[in-house]
């Protein structure tokens, strides 16, 4: 049995990795409380579901115009000493926050420093996630270890989307928002501990005189003249503008269509905690990623049709078992989308195709909430809910044609990049005349 855990989770063998897991699982938990107590405060101070959605935009906005420039960054600059500079960012961004609504700055009245707050969130974020993205396999050295570890880092993220939803609507009762913001600040702490602990040497940067500009455009080019990373990437921006985006409307179907409280929408987020957990637990005990491609498509429309039902659900445990099939699969496509982008890509285009890969999650993101909190203030939210995920279940029946090519492509990939570790060799040689 030991073993088989062993095996399971290898990548929390490599001490980096270990150290890194532990911290950043502490801080995720105060992610999910302030993710939770966010849309709660924001729809009960205002009532208005087109400010829930414009402070979800301006949270996500800034990955549209930083995220191409940092991802230039990532690849050029020590990644290490970023992640410490940004998670402290982080912290004292969210101190401020939780500063302002202890103190009733930030009221029913005023809301402009929620909204510059947001904005600022944004912008660390945007910086953030290319060089978080890049640092897995910093940590982990072997790429073989790859997979197992952007699992285990799913698993985590998932784990911890289980546990803070709950606790957020739980304090939300007990005590107030603004102490779940500060609970979220001083979470923050253990991450930057850990990363002060781990040692990684990286190899003498050579002098580069070339712009961050130029940079930026050959990274553009070469995902975009990469058959795979391009449907990879237009995927995931659907898939978020118009199916990932629900999680905007949750306090509306929350307090409005199921009669709940911000308990209800702490259980609706921690019970997708639960399917995310699951799936994020099958990833890691895949041995190779052959079966991803065909795994996205499906769990795309798996994810769509299960929105459907979703939308037209009026009883919180129907909602709540819903959430966990929704949590499973859309695990499932996010996972598959990062793991199939770090395993084809070349070494030194990393940082600036996960700046793309982060880019049409966060950038996208907030066009979807703007979309969602616009369209249920006239229509409502269940009929917004129903209309987006028909969208999206259209668009991924049409991916169900592309698997083949898509499959190919990755196979061709993986073999320029001469990366067979995550890929029997055996099948490589036979396809491609090895």
């Amino acid at each position: 049995m030991f073993k088989k855990l062993k095996t399971l989770y290898s990548s929390l063998t490599i001490r980096n990795y270990r150290l890194f897991f532990m911290g950043q699982g502490v801080s995720l938990i105060g992610t999910w409380i302030q993710r939770t107590t966010m849309g709660w405060f924001v729809y009960r101070i205002t009532g208005s579901a087109f400010l829930l959605g414009l402070v979800s935009f301006l949270s996500m906005i800034p990955s549209v115009f930083v995220s191409p420039f940092a991802g230039a960054w990532a690849d050029k600059w020590n990644r290490h000493h970023m992640m410490i500079i940004t998670q402290t960012a982080f912290f004292l961004q969210t101190s401020v926050l939780a500063l302002l609504v202890l103190t009733g700055v930030i009221n029913s009245r005023v809301q402009f420093p929620l909204l510059l707050l947001a904005l600022l969130q944004g912008i660390i974020e945007a910086v953030d996630a290319p060089f978080r993205q890049s640092f897995v396999i910093d940590l982990v050295q072997k790429r073989s270890l790859l997979p197992n570890a952007i699992a285990t880092n799913s698993a985590m993220f998932n784990g911890a989307r289980l546990v803070g939803p709950a606790v957020g609507g739980l304090l939300i009762m007990l005590f107030s928002e603004g102490v779940c913001f500060a609970i979220n600040a001083i979470s923050y702490l253990p991450v930057i501990i850990s990363l002060f602990f781990i040692r990684i040497s990286y190899p003498p940067r050579i002098p580069d005189s070339e712009s961050t500009l130029k940079k930026v455009g050959d990274g553009l080019k070469y995902a975009w003249s990469r058959a795979p990373i391009r449907f990879l990437i237009m995927n995931l921006a659907v898939y978020t503008i118009f199916a990932m985006s629900y999680t905007t409307l949750l306090p509306i179907f929350a307090k409005d269509v199921l009669k709940g409280t911000s308990g209800t929408q702490g259980l609706l987020m921690s019970t997708a905690g639960i399917g995310a957990l699951t799936g994020s637990v099958i990833m890691a005990s895949l041995s190779h990623i052959r079966s991803m491609p065909r795994r996205l498509v499906f769990s795309s429309i798996a994810f769509a049709c299960t929105l459907i039902v979703f939308s037209f659900s009026r009883v919180v445990a129907l909602s709540m078992a819903l959430m966990i099939v929704l949590g499973f699969f859309g695990m499932q496509i996010m996972a598959s989308t990062n793991t199939l982008i770090q395993s084809v890509v070349d070494d030194k285009m990393r940082g600036r195709v996960i700046s793309l890969y982060t880019m049409s999650f966060n950038s996208m993101a907030p066009f979807g909430s703007l979309m969602m909190g616009s369209l249920s203030s006239k229509i409502g939210a269940p009929r917004t809910l129903l209309l987006t995920a028909i969208i999206f279940v259209l668009w991924s029946m049409n991916g169900l044609r592309l698997i083949p090519g898509f499959t190919r492509g990755i196979l061709r990939m993986l073999v320029h990049n001469n990366n067979t570790d995550i890929y029997r060799v055996k099948t490589l040689e036979t396809r491609f005349g090895g």
